[in-house]
């Protein structure tokens, strides 16, 4: 058989070969399917990479999801609160899956970093009305150091705090309460004996020198729990406090759930972490849409990412004062022009003024030269 010289060949394009592309045959698109038939759901909590969503909320057809998270959002962070698209088996039935493929618009974001140095911003929570800052009086002891990061990152995420104080049968919190007499904010407090200790710890203990022991609940004040229902009623409230100061009590009084709680070790000071994920729980009785974001127990709150300005203006009875001081100012002490001094030494920052101030100052300080000492008091 003669081969044929491809001299005397007519070629055309239909000869031409085109190689296989070596990541695959077809071309990749930048476009993504808008999923418009997507079902949207609320997620109430993750758990290792499994996210449990309430789908058709408050209606006859409402069911818990299970959803794994599409691979096109692997870099963004789904949290409880958040409102999601989901495909796939949506039915809620045992061991089914759903896929996770939108995070809708958020109303608020409540962040926070490592510390104030840490630029990487970590969600807390998504879509949450109102911030519930919950302290003890005692056992472990309040920081106002936390109250002022909180209601910082509160204002800055336009967030409504709210100030709860448990445990005030070990001691009388009204140096707290006058701390931040001069600011906009509710302050609830429990007051009757036993708020913060079993009965029979409190009668033996009247100092609050005993911790309680893991998962035994200690008793709240009725009265309490009736004012924060009040307050909680048709909204979405996130729980934010230090480990050990009845924040999964509170919740589990509100919710009939079974949050584990846990005491304060008493050689540290510090509450034991019980809650490891942030859950979204409905409040029985409450009106629609009421919900609590009950969040783990958290060691710091940084707020690298708030400009230092807004950190003054969560001070509301200092953040008038930045009108007057020169552009750039540091608000720091010995900050030339800094009209913080004066406004304070003239009266208009309230009685709590200095004090305030040099909370203000101690918190703009944090991962600066003039930081001061980590172990301040309150800080």
């Amino acid at each position: 058989m003669t081969r044929r010289s491809s001299v005397d060949y007519d070629w055309d394009e239909s000869d031409v070969r085109v190689r296989a592309n070596k990541k695959g045959s077809r071309p990749r698109t930048k476009e993504r399917p808008a999923f418009e038939d997507a079902e949207v759901g609320r997620v109430v909590t993750v758990d290792r990479g499994r996210y449990t969503a309430v789908i058709a909320e408050d209606t006859d057809d409402e069911r818990l999801v299970t959803a794994v998270r599409a691979k096109a959002l692997r870099r963004t962070p789904v949290v409880a609160g958040d409102l999601v698209g989901l495909v796939g088996d949506t039915t809620g039935a045992p061991d089914t899956l759903a896929r996770l493929v939108r995070v809708e618009d958020r109303r608020t974001v409540l962040r926070r970093s490592a510390d104030d140095t840490d630029p990487v911003e970590r969600v807390v929570v998504a879509n949450a009305d109102q911030l519930v800052i919950v302290v003890a009086a005692a056992d472990p002891e309040p920081r106002t150091g936390f109250i002022d990061r909180s209601l910082a990152a509160a204002y800055d995420a336009g967030i409504d705090p709210l100030l709860c104080i448990t445990k005030t049968d070990l001691r009388d919190p009204a140096w707290l309460i006058d701390h931040y007499r001069a600011l906009d904010l509710d302050v609830l407090t429990s007051g009757k004996p036993g708020a913060g200790l079993p009965r029979a710890a409190a009668a033996e203990d009247p100092e609050g020198l005993l911790a309680e022991a893991p998962g035994e609940e200690p008793e709240l004040d009725p009265e309490l729990v009736a004012q924060l229902l009040s307050h909680l009623d048709g909204r979405i409230s996130a729980m934010l406090g230090h480990s050990g100061v009845g924040k999964s009590t509170l919740v589990n009084a509100l919710t009939g759930a079974a949050r584990a709680t846990g005491g304060v070790n008493a050689v540290t000071g510090r509450g034991r972490h019980t809650s490891s994920s942030a859950l979204a729980l409905r409040v029985p009785g409450a009106g629609d849409g009421t919900w609590i974001i009950d969040t783990p127990g958290v060691r710091s709150f940084g707020l690298a990412h708030v400009d230092p300005d807004r950190i003054v203006e969560s001070f509301d009875e200092l953040g008038e004062a930045i009108a007057e001081c020169p552009k750039g100012c540091t608000h720091l002490a010995g900050a030339a022009g800094c009209a913080l001094d004066a406004w304070v030494a003239e009266g208009r920052a309230g009685e709590a003024g200095a004090a305030r101030l040099e909370s203000l100052r101690r918190l703009l300080g944090a991962g600066r030269e003039e930081e001061a000492p980590e172990k301040h008091l309150g800080g």
